[in-house]
């Protein structure tokens, strides 16, 4: 595979500026108790690690402790078979030589940089319309609990990413565009699972963009988010 050249900002986090560290104590970025989420955690930083930037390399990049954190605290939340089936995902683009992390970004630049996605598109693998019209329906609900979450915690989600992908510019990934370019790298059975796993969180009134970010609370030493949110 040939490596794209991303002109794009690079971050790996759904917040922009992680939240101060509660009482002096270090954030938990160590590991999970899930060797599961530690081997996907790391297989995405070995592949972020590579990603090839047009403005060179990002600072994001050289920050373990902020991206373990972020992808620890999405990763709690799923199933051992989601995470199996991901961890598949990653060996296989890997025996193929291709990097997921990459094409991630890639596909983000369709909404925040269009001109520089038009030249690299062709490079990337298809998606066809089945898939499409499953991320549109997974993106949908996501965006929500996002809103959701902003209403009830105001002042943590003013250190988010903006939420609509009518929001991007070069330099702002939105969360919604976050998550599509995200999604758009999973194969068809870690699709299908993570679209599971999603209708059954909104049919039990769970909110996983809350629920993220109670760990990312919690792993920077807070009691919960309610805690972080006062604080701020």
């Amino acid at each position: 595979m040939s490596e794209i050249n991303l002109n794009t900002n690079l971050s790996s986090c759904i917040i922009n500026n992680a939240p101060g560290v509660k009482d002096g104590r270090a954030p938990g970025a160590g590991s999970s108790d899930r060797d599961a989420v530690n081997e996907i955690v790391m297989l995405e930083w070995q592949a972020f690690d590579k990603v090839q930037n047009e403005g060179g390399r990002a600072s994001c990049q050289d920050d373990w402790e902020t991206f373990s954190i972020m992808r620890r605290s999405q990763y709690e939340t799923w199933t051992d078979e989601m995470l199996d089936s991901y961890i598949d995902d990653f060996y296989t683009a890997n025996e193929n030589g291709w990097n997921l992390i990459t094409e991630k970004y890639a596909r983000m630049e369709e909404s925040t940089a269009p001109e520089s996605y038009a030249k690299i598109k062709d490079a990337l693998p298809e998606v066809d319309d089945t898939k499409r019209a499953i991320v549109d329906q997974i993106a949908g609900i996501q965006v929500e609990w996002m809103e959701q979450f902003a209403a009830q915690y105001p002042k943590a989600a003013a250190n988010a990413r903006s939420i609509h992908s009518a929001e991007d510019t070069l330099d702002n990934t939105s969360y919604e565009t976050y998550l599509r370019g995200e999604l758009m790298t999973y194969s068809a059975r870690t699709l299908a699972l993570y679209g599971q796993f999603i209708v059954k969180l909104a049919g039990s009134g769970k909110n996983l963009a809350c629920m993220i970010m109670e760990n990312t609370a919690k792993a920077y030493g807070y009691e919960s988010l309610t805690a972080l949110e006062e604080s701020m």
